[in-house]
């Protein structure tokens, strides 16, 4: 019994609190490597750490909880936590498996028929984030392989996915539904990279569809720059197209598909298949925070049928749909920075170089700042597998390991669970590589996108969401109200006020960094670790960012890189590792 301890009522008030118990210990017992615990109140409570004192022959000993507990009659055994001390499934005490076999069994169902079920569920309704935001569970199933009709159904107003029950013609193909999402305005805009290293636009050409149909091709105009009259809101016009355009690209795809979506498999198959004691479980568990919490309130009210997504960007109500269709491009090896950025045309390979890389731009706040980053992250990561992998046949026989990889493949990612670019984990380079890009993807990738969208587009007229009308023509009302009131008929075409509103309310919401951020380099228990090598090699990555984080604020202070802060004189802090005045990197995708 826990001492000072109430067990008859429920706390009231929102806090931490520390108790303690004593007993006796016989030394000859040897080091704890678990503990028991029983949760007499009548509600749940959240147990953060236990630490034992004076163990005899040890000292201190630590155990990282972090787990929810609820009362002891919704649990057929007691709750057990286990030490920080990390294990290879080669060498973990016998009796862990044992006690977590059994803990898993409850988990999973009793053999009577529940767990095939569960699973059933489990994979469409947790693992797909990429899917309908409507299914509901009772009419889950499973991708059908192979078949050119799903998983892209037109739903409809209510949300409700047609089932293949349902009339026939409420189904198309993946190419039909393509075409249908890309048959608006789609801007083009020509950029020229001046001596000073920042881009001037010289163009922007944008597309309609052909009238007569798709086989005589798109109908494009080209559009250049102008200050007055008309040619000078034709421009505006222009650019806020682009701006639409980039808004929902932005928010549905770089934001939502290629980090929120996309970690979450990560985060099941982890839980699912790697012991709480494994070590590539402690490697990644700061990069799990909050996901799960983060995408399941994104379901229900910002990506859902009808939601603040639909009524505020581009596209409406395809908004889930435009992400599902563009998840068919994702490629997990290329979320690597280096790869990335070679891929979009944006450096080449150069062995001299420091990062094996030549920028095309060498004044890119993102790429400078983030290869700095990502370098950091693949020592910290190289150091701490190698420590616990000293060849790689420890890979291949490390079970855990592998059916992790295998679920997060052929469950979580199981529509390309047959793509010949996944990695095969048979070595620790592949190993390093894997762990070095999902730390990325869930730290420093979405900070970049995510924490940086009220400051540069909380203006809506800067950048629109919505446009409501096609440019003007020539010899057309619309047209001859640009001489007389263009800001009117800017208004007119982009974000409603309404609308506006909502998306300006998003974006300051998402921005914000959560008062309890755990940030990269940081961990919420300093005593994460047993093992005293990993605990040193941390502490070099969290002296590496910061030396990153001074570097950056120099170049953010020198005048001849424009591109550091831009025409509005705003300073490239996304990528600033540490955390102040709201900066920082934190370690997932929480909010």
């Amino acid at each position: 019994m826990l001492e000072d301890w109430i067990t008859t009522i429920t706390h009231l008030t929102v806090g931490e609190s520390s108790y303690k118990v004593s007993f006796e210990w016989d030394k000859e017992m040897g080091v704890p490597g678990a503990f028991l615990v029983q949760n007499h109140l009548h509600s749940e409570f959240y147990l953060k750490t236990l630490t034992l004192e004076d163990v005899p022959g040890h000292g201190q000993l630590h155990f990282v909880c972090n787990s929810w507990v609820y009362p002891a009659k919704h649990y057929r055994m007691d709750r057990v936590f286990f030490t920080n001390k990390a294990y290879l499934p080669s060498e973990t005490p016998e009796f862990l498996y044992l006690y977590r076999d059994s803990e898993l069994e409850i988990l999973r169902g009793d053999g009577t028929g529940m767990l095939e079920e569960w699973d059933r569920v489990y994979d469409y309704a947790f693992y797909n984030d990429l899917g309908d935001p409507d299914k509901d569970v009772d009419d889950a199933r499973p991708v059908l392989e192979g078949s050119s009709e799903y998983p892209y159904p037109r739903r409809g107003r209510t949300g409700r996915t047609p089932t293949k029950s349902d009339d026939k013609s409420a189904w198309r193909t993946d190419e039909e539904f393509a075409k249908e999402m890309l048959a608006g305005v789609n801007p083009i805009k020509i950029c020229l990279l001046k001596d000073d290293g920042t881009l001037k636009p010289l163009a922007i050409e944008l597309s309609l569809p052909h009238i007569k149909g798709d086989n005589l091709g798109a109908v494009s105009n080209v559009y250049t720059p102008a200050e007055n009259g008309v040619e000078g809101a034709i421009w505006q016009l222009a650019k806020a197209y682009v701006a639409v355009n980039d808004s929902g690209i932005h928010q549905l795809i770089s934001h939502w598909m290629s980090t929120h979506a996309v970690v979450k498999p990560f985060v099941i198959a982890a839980n699912r298949q790697l012991s709480v004691l494994h070590p590539i479980y402690k490697l990644l568990f700061p990069h799990f925070r909050g996901t799960m919490n983060i995408n399941a309130l994104a379901r229900q009210i910002l990506i859902n049928g009808g939601g603040i997504l639909e009524k505020t960007v581009f596209p409406g109500k395809y908004s889930l749909e435009l992400s599902s269709v563009l998840y068919k491009d994702w490629v997990f090896p290329d979320q690597a920075l280096p790869v990335d950025l070679v891929k979009r045309g944006m450096a080449v390979e150069d062995s001299n170089s420091r990062h094996v890389l030549s920028l095309l731009i060498e004044d890119y706040p993102y790429a400078v700042d983030g290869l700095e980053i990502w370098s950091a992250i693949k020592s910290w990561v190289e150091d701490y597998c190698k420590f616990y992998y000293t060849n790689d046949d420890m890979i291949k026989t490390d079970r855990e390991l592998q059916s992790w990889w295998k679920e997060l493949r052929e469950e979580g990612h199981g529509d390309k669970k047959h793509e010949a670019w996944w990695p095969e984990m048979n070595s620790c380079q592949e190993l390093v590589n894997i762990c070095t890009t999902f730390i990325w993807i869930a730290s420093a990738l979405h900070a970049a996108v995510n924490y940086g969208q009220y400051p540069y587009a909380g203006y809506f007229p800067n950048c629109p969401t919505i446009s409501r009308r096609l440019m003007p023509e020539p010899n057309t009302p619309e047209y001859d109200e640009l001489k007389d009131n263009p800001d009117k008929v800017f208004l007119r075409t982009i974000t409603p006020q309404l609308q506006s509103l909502l998306g300006i309310a998003l974006i300051e919401l998402l921005s914000r960094h959560s008062s309890d951020e755990v940030y990269l380099g940081q961990r919420e228990c300093p005593e994460w670790t047993l093992d005293a090598e990993p605990l040193k090699t941390f502490e070099k990555f969290g002296r590496k960012l910061k030396e990153i984080e001074e570097r950056i604020v120099a170049m953010n202070n020198d005048e001849r890189l424009k591109n550091r802060v831009g025409p509005a004189k705003v300073p490239y802090t996304l990528l600033y590792p540490t955390s102040e005045d709201g900066k920082g990197i934190p370690n997932s995708t929480a909010m």
